[in-house]
């Protein structure tokens, strides 16, 4: 009894100081790079070195816009840029192909402040479609727009716009290959994890690679932001979870702004993000406690698989997962940076 008391004391000193120093220096930004069957040996010390290099530009790039008094959103905005123009993430340049070899792209926006949203959804020419759905917050009455109407509303607001060649890195054609070769007659089912075949460790490492941001502004108010090339192998004109509000993507400075990767079909019949928010508004549960919840208590026990990160007005941030593997991290307000990419791995 003594040595469970000496222990709950322990605990609760060791979340006392660590409350305290996020207090002190709270988190500001912090980002995704999708959740999957990502496993340490199939992480080499080239790909490790890319993608933390990758990850820390992507948080320096939205700190920057931090530092100089700009909005939540111009700091996700800044964030996603840098992901998206990467090929190691499954969002903008390195999107995934669809069943018909194609690239079918969503992004969404959320204004914590306003409650404010944009999104579109399978769009093949739009080079950052974080740009887009930002357009369609900004400079329309709408919410979201889909395909090539959601095209010719960004290409009429300035949104650069890319060739389909644009996305068909070397990479994503090998890992297509692959692929096609030994998945064509395999109809794809959310949740399925069955990958027996050994030379697939590309296909398994950047299964999901989709980009997410949430940020805290010196206003005091949170966005939130996600954009994806959805899953490889996808019917054409399926949409995930990212550009839907609520499931994929949500912000509410009241609450907490959310980003989540993974199973969208999941994400989408459990309102993920905003069922989080909802478990802090009215079960008054912690983030910490809400964002379990959703990844492991509805997720998980639906049979779906991913991650999220969630971030308050206080500076207190989430990023559960039930995956072998995201790729994330998150940076202060002093500037400390924090990547990780595997389960055992804690700021």
């Amino acid at each position: 009894m003594r040595f469970r008391c000496l222990l709950l004391l322990i605990c609760w000193c060791v979340h006392h100081v660590s409350a305290q120093q996020q207090a002190h220096d709270p988190v500001v930004l912090v980002i995704h790079g999708g959740a999957g069957t990502i496993r340490p040996d199939q992480l080499s010390p080239r790909m490790r070195d890319s993608l933390h290099t990758a990850l820390t530009a992507a948080l320096q790039a939205g700190y920057a816009q931090l530092q100089a008094h700009h909005s939540a959103i111009d700091a996700v905005q800044a964030a996603i840029h840098i992901m998206e123009n990467s090929p190691l993430f499954n969002a903008g340049k390195g999107a995934v192909y669809t069943q018909a070899g194609t690239h079918e792209m969503d992004a969404a926006i959320m204004d914590g402040a306003t409650l404010r949203a944009g999104a579109v959804a399978a769009v093949s020419h739009i080079k950052n479609p974080i740009d887009a759905a930002i357009a369609v917050m900004r400079q329309s009455p709408h919410v979201l727009l889909v395909g090539k109407g959601a095209e010719d509303f960004a290409a009429a607001h300035g949104v650069e716009l890319a060739p389909a060649s644009y996305f068909d890195t070397p990479e994503r054609k090998r890992q297509w290959e692959r692929y096609r070769q030994h998945r064509t007659s395999e109809i794809f089912q959310p949740g399925k994890q069955a990958r027996p075949i050994a030379d697939q460790a590309y296909y398994d490492l950047h299964e999901w690679g989709t980009v997410g941001a949430v940020a805290l502004d010196d206003s005091g108010h949170l966005a939130a932001g996600t954009s994806t090339g959805g899953i490889m192998g996808k019917l054409p004109g399926r949409v995930g979870d990212s550009p839907i509000i609520g499931a994929g993507t949500y912000a509410n400075d009241t609450t907490c702004a959310v980003s989540c990767t993974g199973t969208g079909e999941y994400f989408m019949r459990a309102l993920a993000a905003k069922t989080l928010s909802d478990l802090i508004a009215y079960r008054h549960m912690s983030l910490q406690q809400a964002a379990h919840t959703v990844i492991f208590d509805i997720i998980q026990r639906m049979g779906g698989d991913g991650g999220l990160i969630a971030l308050n007005t206080k500076g207190e941030f989430a990023m559960p997962f039930n995956t072998s593997g995201m790729y994330r991290g998150y940076i202060t307000r002093s500037g400390k940076i924090y990547i990780a990419f595997f389960q055992d791995e804690h700021p």
